[in-house]
């Protein structure tokens, strides 16, 4: 398995999910190593094994035919961070400066012995690491040639290297679709990532889509035959203690929003929604980060700016709030709500989101109606049954979304490809 990021190292909900998956696919007896660029050494283990990309030597000659395929087809240009805006591009240019000032060198010789380091990251020279990552695949599913019987790449990011190793080791390869370009950023897309994206899938002996919404996209927008796309729904983790409430430093209702700051989350009509609702209930606190308009509006004394949470500080905050919103404009799916609803949470979701596709006790509203937003958080604040009701159905339904389940169906496509491969 490939992905870009394992707990606690992440930045988003793909490595939340990946834990969630491998959990679960141990559950059901798959055992799983999980290569990924940078691994830090604290990663849970007890149910795969991790392999740091950055710690594999890789050899070859200047004639391997992945290696100049690829080098070909991939320019290695500095792009905008924001194609998947989770850190800086001044973060990155940092550890790159850093890279070339230790005078290590990705020169070719006509045999190279190599070993990358890789940031795990997301920045400026994004590009360059997913090549390199492709490298290293090919180098894992040698070492490992006889060890496994499939191959599953995670997002973009890995399907060169899913495909690396597909072609190293001729095993059948299934590649997750998380979320798509067209979901981060609309009809506007980077036209390398779609490339890559496209690529990979047609490679793919299987694509697993989060939701049908994203397979509708793969089939519609990058022209891969249905019969070849499968939905997976994603799930949410129960294993972690439930701790007493946290006290509260304010008696305000909590209304909260967790999600990077782009278009695609929603955060602005969040910011509109709560300005309707100050009017008619003041005494709201809102948790979010975008602090220009909500200055403009004038309603910064009734925000609170977190900056990036994880782990703990996540729990933390659910378990603070009174209402979760997750008012995204284009959702592949989404597991922040699960996670709210797990702790009794009642969640407003845009309809525009692949969980509303599992979800019967969320309310559903559509991304740009901040008048329907509004009226719905109004109506969890001020009709205590009406909130408690939500609460207590919320978690009911969303026990049974187990990561366990949802396993037992990727499975099921593992042996599936694996048949097929072998016919």
């Amino acid at each position: 398995m490939f992905g870009w990021e394992f707990p606690p190292h992440i930045a988003g909900g793909l490595g939340t999910a990946c834990y969630g998956m491998t959990r679960g696919l141990a559950r059901n007896g798959v055992e799983v190593v999980f290569v990924m660029p940078r691994a830090y050494g604290d990663e849970d283990q007890r149910f795969v094994r991790v392999v740091n990309a950055s710690d594999v030597e890789t050899i070859g000659t200047r004639d391997h035919e992945f290696s100049e395929e690829l080098l070909e087809k991939v320019s290695f240009i500095h792009i905008d961070s924001n194609m998947l805006p989770y850190i800086s591009p001044e973060e990155y240019a940092a550890y790159h400066d850093e890279f070339v000032r230790s005078g290590r060198t990705h020169e070719w010789t006509d045999v190279w012995k190599q070993r990358y380091t890789f940031s795990g990251k997301y920045g400026a020279n994004l590009m360059e690491e997913v090549a390199r990552y492709a490298m290293v695949a090919a180098q894992v599913a040698k070492d490992l040639e006889g060890q496994f019987d499939v191959i599953h790449a995670h997002d973009w990011l890995t399907y060169f290297a899913g495909i690396a190793a597909k072609r190293v080791s001729g095993k059948p390869l299934v590649v997750h679709m998380h979320a798509t370009e067209f979901d981060r950023s609309g009809e506007n897309i980077n036209r390398r990532v779609y490339a890559i994206e496209k690529a990979g899938m047609q490679a793919a002996d299987r694509v697993i889509a989060v939701s049908e919404l994203t397979r509708r996209i793969v089939i519609g927008k990058y022209g891969i035959p249905a019969e070849k796309v499968v939905t997976v729904h994603n799930a949410v983790r129960f294993g972690e203690s439930e701790d007493a409430v946290p006290e509260r430093a304010v008696k305000d209702k909590v209304v909260t929003f967790l999600g990077r700051i782009t278009y695609q989350k929603g955060p602005d009509y969040f910011v509109e929604a709560a300005a309707k609702v100050l009017q008619r209930v003041p005494d709201v606190r809102f948790v979010n980060h975008v602090v220009r308009r909500v200055a403009q509006l004038g309603i910064a004394d009734r925000f609170h700016f977190t900056g990036f949470l994880k782990g703990g500080e996540v729990q933390r905050m659910f378990r603070l709030s009174d209402v979760y919103v997750m008012p995204s404009v284009s959702e592949p799916f989404g597991i922040s709500p699960l996670e709210a609803m797990r702790s009794g949470v009642p969640v407003i979701i845009s309809r525009q989101s692949g969980v509303a596709e599992v979800l019967d006790y969320a309310i559903k509203v559509n991304y740009w109606d901040v008048d329907a937003l509004a009226d719905a958080i109004y109506g969890l604040l001020t009709y205590p049954a009406l909130g408690r009701m939500f609460a207590s159905k919320g978690l009911e339904e969303v026990t049974g979304l187990k990561w366990t389940n949802a396993a037992a169906k990727i499975k099921t496509v593992y042996e599936t490809v694996v048949a097929e491969a072998n016919n």
